[in-house]
């Protein structure tokens, strides 16, 4: 049985409930005036039918007008009331619900910022997505209506048997003879329900998934002409969850009319038993007297009783609903895949010396290797590049040394003192790094450079523009600086991303600048644009390259060869050729293709 299969089909945990409920304790006092408004509304309820039952036999039978004006003003003020009661308990219970669930997605959204990029390989987006929205808002009903009016329920069941013993004992045994019938079925239709909403949640999180990968991959779906494919592929998905939904929808339209019609059998049963004891007599001392006031305050009462029970057994789906989507949210919460400062990190101030790597193990999945037993040295002030292959390791000499993922073995030294003893927070606001596929987000060119630091002006993102030469098409922009760049930029060439992705690393002004395969994109104007200006914007910053063109990195002060994760070959670009090892090849054969 599957984790998906299993939270379908499970009971209600509820340790896990006292934990989702722990969100509601900044809430308690609220939630105490909610219970207040509950039980004062649930009492208010039954009155009603008992209240009906006087006027008819103190007044109407007795053809009392005054009496029975009186009655009725009082039955609608207590009408009003309970209508005022419940609009106050509706607008606190909406109140709770809502401020528990902004609560509930911004401890996931902070826990998901602490996870490792490790997690992130291996888990779907469209499934974190899910957990942050859809199976957040399935507790919004919980939250917002289910636990306070569970108590309702059960508030108004107690206060219905209460009036109903108090007005005539033998009636009220003849309504709940039918209730063992809708115990079963309410038995029945909580079991059938449970297992069919754990499929249409692990429906809706297929569906996420399917849709996310979707849009980011449009462009590979249209050009390889995969339209039909995945169309069908999402009518799978979407008519499973449709038939799912029908299911539901199935238990629904099945459970209720037997809820109804075991009321109306209840009814049958007292009015058929009052036939034959009801008297319309004057003397009401007659024992066994059944009289008319009793008799329509019991078909009230009998309607009252049915509803909060088969409500019951709906807010216990939406409690079963919940404990599904808060299993899969604490899922999220517990997970721990982290990269760990040790106990006592410094704060990084700055780069003084510089970084040695020092015999360096490194695999993602901690078993197939990547890095094996790397050592270089990057000094202060120094360009260094990284050469190699794919697959060599190159960027993965960045991911460690940027924190993402945590290395097996080895060390890597920050002036002269291990990673590890530095908090990684600090040493990510010492580094900043331009990637080969640049992201940017749905803002402003602006804000893409600035990312929202207040501290960085208007000035200084023009200054830093004019120095890489990004500033004449942003201003050719409509709205310069102030263009919205759309999801991913897409409003910008490929080159233009990049330009900006370089403004947006050197703004920051880093100790520590790092290129990955940050010019294999751009045009060779657009090379050649960013190389008049980067000699100048590295020098005297401590920079690693990456590059496959190996004309950008040729005035590296030394080159690092990777080859299958180890370090081959080290020196300067002449050193290198003249060595005529790996470099060599590929400097030879790289050229060669050019000439061709």
């Amino acid at each position: 049985m599957t984790q998906e299969q299993d939270l379908a089909t499970r009971k209600v945990d509820y340790r896990l409930m006292r934990r989702l409920l722990s969100f509601l304790k900044p809430y308690r006092w609220h939630i105490a005036g909610a219970v207040v408004l509950t039980i004062s509304s649930s009492f208010l309820g039954p009155l009603r039918p008992k209240l009906t039952q006087i006027a008819i036999d103190e007044h109407v039978t007795k053809g009392d007008v005054q009496g029975l004006v009186s009655f009725v003003a009082i039955i609608s003020v207590v009408i009003l009331a309970q209508g005022l009661l419940q609009y106050a308990l509706g607008l606190v219970l909406t109140w709770i619900g809502q401020n528990v669930l902004v609560n509930i997605r911004l401890a996931l959204y902070r826990h998901v910022q602490t996870l490792a990029l490790r997690y992130f390989d291996t888990t779907p987006i469209g499934r974190i997505v899910t957990r942050v929205t859809s199976d957040v808002e399935t507790l919004n009903e919980l939250f917002s209506q289910g636990i306070v009016s569970m108590i309702a329920d059960v508030m108004t069941i107690v206060w219905i048997l209460y009036f109903m013993t108090k007005t005539s004992l033998e009636l009220t045994l003849l309504t709940i003879v039918v209730l063992p019938f809708l115990l079963v079925a309410s038995f029945i239709f909580r079991a059938k329900v449970r297992a069919v909403y754990g499929k249409i949640r692990k429906q809706v999180a297929a569906m996420t998934t399917f849709m996310n990968e979707f849009v980011t991959g449009i462009s590979i779906v249209q050009l390889f002409r995969q339209e039909k494919r995945m169309v069908d592929s999402f009518g799978a998905i979407n008519a499973e969850h449709k038939s799912l939904q029908v299911q539901s929808v199935f238990y629904f339209a099945t459970f209720y009319p037997v809820v109804e019609l075991l009321s109306v059998a209840a009814q049958c049963i007292v009015l058929y038993y009052a036939a034959g004891h009801i008297i319309r007599a004057i003397d009401p001392q007659v024992d066994g007297a059944i009289t008319a006031g009793m008799l329509v305050a019991f078909f009230q009462f009998t309607e009252l009783f049915f509803r909060p029970i088969r409500d019951l057994s709906e807010r216990y789906n939406t409690l079963q609903s919940s404990v599904v989507a808060s299993e899969r949210i604490f899922n999220l919460l517990d997970t721990n895949i982290t990269v760990e400062d040790r106990k006592g990190a410094l704060p990084f101030t700055g780069l003084q010396n510089g970084i040695r790597f020092e015999d360096v193990h490194f695999a993602y999945d901690g078993t197939t290797p990547v890095l094996r037993g790397v050592s270089f040295e990057v000094r202060r002030g120094e360009t260094v590049a990284l050469v190699g292959a794919t697959g060599a390791g190159k960027s993965s000499i960045i991911n460690i040394l940027s924190r993402f993922y945590e290395f097996q073995s080895g060390d890597i030294y920050i002036d002269g003192r291990s990673i590890r003893d530095w908090q990684q927070n600090s040493i990510r606001n010492s580094i900043s790094i331009v990637l080969q596929d640049v992201f940017l987000f749905s803002r402003t060119v602006e804000e893409n450079i600035t990312l929202g630091n207040p501290d960085i002006t208007r000035d200084q993102v023009m200054a830093a523009a004019k120095a890489l030469g990004a500033s004449d098409f942003i201003e050719r922009l409509p709205m310069g600086y102030d263009t919205n760049v759309r999801e991913r930029g897409a409003v910008l060439s490929v080159g233009q991303k990049q330009l900006i992705s370089f403004v947006r690393a050197l703004i920051a002004n880093p100790d520590i600048l790092i290129l990955d395969e940050a010019t294999s994109n751009i045009d060779t104007e657009t090379e050649q644009l960013i190389e008049s200006s980067i000699s100048t914007l590295l020098e005297g910053r401590t920079s690693i390259v990456i590059a496959h063109r190996l004309s950008t990195i040729q005035r590296a002060d030394r080159i690092v060869v990777l080859h299958h994760g180890h370090v081959a070959e080290v020196g300067t670009h002449a050193e290198l050729l003249a060595y005529n090892g790996r470099y060599a090849k590929l400097h030879k054969l790289q050229f060669s293709k050019r000439e061709q």
